[in-house]
């Protein structure tokens, strides 16, 4: 790996911790990146010479705070300045947080709860997370929502200006806003952890640190609001799929498929706290929401010792509910597997086919692989070969680009 290959890995990995450290200072998250970036450039410049720090995290940290702690000094004497010459300027530091026994003194939970501020439309508020907490980039983030990467772009400028503007806190809000803003955060941290699951592009199928940043965050959610069944239904829902992780490639970096899978390489105590975290969020009692179901779809995977025994019927019908809860193509096309594997590859065409004409998923490479699989467990082998490389054509991750190419090659003419 070259040097600069190992600052853009680094910062990719610090970047949101960066972020949140800074912002702590500057009380700005677009002035908080942008100092970030510097740290960056910093790195590039001096690290080729005088080599990769032990702790190279800390290094970009403790420059980026030097030159925050730098501006906020300038911007002070340029204030007492003003004030020596006869005017004034309110600029006084924001207050101290209350003291508050449910106060969590963490900058990451912060700078999620300030990006997803009210401010904020929704979809601004899950773009810029992703971009601050998940050091994601604007094509990564387009992907996610399937959508445009121009609009995400200016969705990101767009928000950072009205945060700035609005002068939002850097805190972790109090009372009810809390509880009103709890939806949008549970939604980009189950991005954030997506998009280490199953990386959108580049050259690895797995970025296990977005993983274990989005794991820490539902667990600190279920802390903060223990009332609240879907922070532990997100929970749940990630305890389960992280579990997995171990499983999910193999010595090379390949991806392994979900019937391929080693199962007792399944991380069972992640396994234990997501069943637990589940049964906290039935408890809680109410008709469990889109992530309690989806918890619910993976402890169906769980449970099964192997492939073969998996309950599809039952997966079906919670995609089933899910798709009446949140209407969304990508939750049918799950389902239509989830059918095709209870009733056969004709139901789960039948299901696939009534997708093809949606705008939303007219990029998704997973359309064609879906279709594909079900064509060639119906014999219509040469139709399989040609969805399954068109969705070798649209993933921008390489792993996963060679993974359907070999499926297509292994595929008899």
């Amino acid at each position: 790996m070259t040097t600069a290959s190992a600052v853009e890995a680094v910062f990719r990995i610090e970047s949101a911790r960066i972020i949140a450290g800074v912002t702590r200072i500057v009380r700005d998250v677009g002035i908080a990146e942008e100092i970030a970036q510097d740290a960056l450039v910093a790195a590039l410049e001096q690290w080729p010479e005088s080599g990769v720090p032990d702790k190279p995290g800390a290094w970009l940290t403790a420059v980026a705070k030097r030159r925050a702690v730098d501006l906020v000094r300038r911007k002070e004497n340029y204030a007492r300045k003003l004030a020596e010459v006869g005017r004034s300027l309110e600029d006084a530091p924001p207050p101290d947080e209350p003291p508050d026994p449910d106060d969590i003194d963490d900058d990451l939970l912060r700078l999620i709860f300030t990006a997803c501020h009210p401010v904020l439309s929704t979809d601004a508020r899950i773009a810029l997370t992703l971009r601050l907490l998940g050091g994601l980039t604007t094509e990564e983030i387009a992907r996610a929502f399937l959508t445009a990467e121009p609009t995400v772009a200016q969705r990101i400028v767009r928000a950072k200006r009205s945060l700035a503007r609005a002068g939002v806190p850097f805190e972790v809000p109090y009372g009810p806003d809390r509880a009103e803003r709890l939806g949008s955060v549970l939604e980009v941290v189950y991005l954030i952890f997506n998009e280490g699951y199953s990386a959108t592009a580049g050259d690895d199928w797995l970025r296990p640190g977005l993983c274990e940043d989005a794991l820490r965050l539902s667990r600190v959610l279920t802390g903060l609001m223990p009332g609240e069944s879907e922070a532990h239904g997100l929970a749940a829902l990630l305890e389960i799929q992280a579990s997995r992780i171990p499983a999910r490639t193999g010595p090379d970096g390949a991806p392994v498929l979900l019937a391929d899978q080693n199962r007792t390489r399944w991380n069972r105590l992640l396994i234990g706290r997501g069943f637990t975290a589940l049964a906290r969020a039935t408890a809680l009692g109410g008709a469990p929401g889109p992530y309690a179901l989806q918890a619910a779809i993976a402890a169906c995977h769980a449970q099964a010792v192997r492939y073969e025994d998996t309950d599809w019927r039952t997966i079906a019908t919670l995609y089933g509910q899910l798709a009446a809860l949140v209407p969304s193509p990508v939750v049918e096309l799950n389902r239509a597997v989830a059918v095709s594997m209870a009733d056969g590859p004709e139901a789960g065409l039948a299901l696939v086919d009534a997708l093809a004409s949606e705008p939303a998923l007219k990029e998704y490479h997973l359309l064609p692989s879906v279709r594909g699989d079900l064509l060639a467990r119906l014999g219509r082998v040469d139709e399989a070969r040609e969805e399954i490389e068109r969705a070798a054509a649209l993933t921008r991750n390489e792993r996963e680009r060679d993974l359907l190419l070999v499926r297509a090659a292994l595929l008899d003419g």
